[in-house]
């Protein structure tokens, strides 16, 4: 995981970069609108059947460790991740909205394509103020599935040290 820390360079022609930076963010604006209006159910369905999700602190990151926060291998822990979600909220009502940074494509490859983008993640209580709930860089491994771009692995490196109790959505 400390090797996603690390500055790497670019090993794409600037046409070929623009190309998949254009569609990797239309891919995650999708991603984000679907979390955003809060239809977690959908969340699976941008991932191939076997890819891996995780949500790991910097500091574990930078220690190498692979500890996460949350941890999803297959499509299948991911479902039933967002039905549990979806039909058993225990917490206030809240909106979510995602803001993203620019993509940044590293390379592509016959595994896939790698990309970063920064991100925060605002949470508004619908009784409550807007907060900055978390803030780090999505690190991804794109394939194509039937043409269209999936996630083969999301692994979200956040900068956030002190985390609220309620993150269990996906990011």
């Amino acid at each position: 995981m400390k090797e996603l820390l690390v500055y790497q360079p670019r090993s794409l022609a600037p046409e070929r970069a623009i190309a998949l930076r254009c569609e990797i963010e239309e891919f995650n604006a999708d991603y984000c609108a679907a979390l955003d209006a809060n239809q977690v159910e959908l969340w699976p369905d941008f991932f191939t059947e076997d890819a891996i999700y995780r949500i790991t602190g910097r500091e574990n990151a930078e220690r190498d460790l692979v500890v996460g926060l949350v941890y999803a291998e297959g499509r299948d822990m991911m479902h039933d991740r967002a039905v549990a979600i979806a039909r058993t909220q225990m917490f206030a009502p809240r909106y979510t909205l995602h803001v993203l940074g620019q993509t940044r494509v590293i390379n592509e490859s016959e595994q896939g394509i790698r990309s970063q983008t920064a991100f925060m993640l605002l949470q508004t209580l619908v009784e409550g103020p807007t907060t900055l709930h978390l803030a780090g860089t999505f690190h991804d491994r794109f394939v194509r599935v039937d043409g269209a771009l999936k996630l083969a692995e999301r692994q979200v490196i956040h900068d956030t040290n002190v985390l609220a109790n309620d993150l269990v959505y996906p990011v």
